[in-house]
């Protein structure tokens, strides 16, 4: 499919998540703005743990049907997803989650040993620690989450670059392959996540070095803007395109994912 007439824009956050503003409603108007043919609200999940940054089980019904409702008014101008992002913490995992009526479900690691590696809040245990093992731990984890099959979609394949720190002995690529060949395996998709444009990295998730690597591995791509803001969405979009064709990559295929 041609990336410009099949403009697809999978993870986006909403208020329920406690770090996210403006309604849904103004995020599907900025999203029909873009030019976005196919919009998912990926919201974070509950979860018993870590409460301030995710909505609670008792908003998730109200989410659910918050999004119903957007998708029957404005059916005739977008097509609208249901969905969830949900970590990979396995001993915190809920059915009301994993087996709830979503179109799709984003699996991502933001935690090591339950640090949030990519808040700022926690930026200072990285001093003195060993990035290579964080590295490596980082991928294995999000290789776990692949063999696990509880999810469609990879979330922001290479987030722990977030702040700069990177691997000291060892290429990103070269720690990476490993699981890009367990996300191969499972059938999941990975996403080009936007959102790290606006972070200290200054560059999509993943680099495109990897996106070439997974496109080599015929894994399927798709596109998330990861928004918790209306004005977000979509905006990296062409520079991302434009970026990519600098590299190998000639053809694209953005997915609208099936669970």
């Amino acid at each position: 499919m041609n990336f410009k007439n099949f403009r697809v824009d999978l993870h986006n956050h909403t208020p329920l998540c406690n770090h996210a503003e403006g309604s849904p409603q103004e995020y599907i108007e900025q999203a029909i703005k873009m030019g976005i043919s196919h919009f998912g609200f990926s919201d974070h999940a509950p979860m018993l743990f870590d409460p301030d940054y995710r909505m609670s089980f008792n908003d998730l019904n109200n989410y659910f049907d918050e999004v119903a409702n957007l998708k029957e008014i404005y059916k005739n101008k977008i097509d609208i997803s249901i969905a969830l992002e949900v970590d990979y913490l396995p001993k915190y995992h809920d059915n009301r989650v994993i087996l709830s009526n979503t179109d799709y479900l984003i699996g991502s690691v933001h935690y090591l040993n339950e640090w949030g590696f990519d808040n700022p809040e926690f930026i200072g245990e990285y001093n003195g620690a060993d990035l290579d093992d964080l590295w490596r731990r980082y991928f294995l984890e999000i290789g776990k989450m692949a063999e696990s099959n509880l999810f469609q979609i990879v979330g922001h394949f290479d987030l722990m670059k977030v702040f700069k720190f990177f691997p000291e002995k060892y290429k990103v690529e070269d720690l990476a392959i490993d699981t890009l060949r367990k996300i191969k395996k499972s059938g999941m998709v990975l996403e080009i996540n936007g959102s790290g444009y606006r972070k200290p990295i200054g560059e999509p998730y993943p680099s495109i070095k990897i996106i070439e690597m997974a496109w080599e591995l015929k894994i399927p791509i798709t596109f998330g803007s990861d928004a918790h803001s209306p004005h977000q969405i979509g905006i990296y979009h062409d520079r991302i395109e434009k970026e990519a064709k600098k590299s190998v990559i000639k053809k694209w295929l953005f997915l609208k994912i099936e669970k």
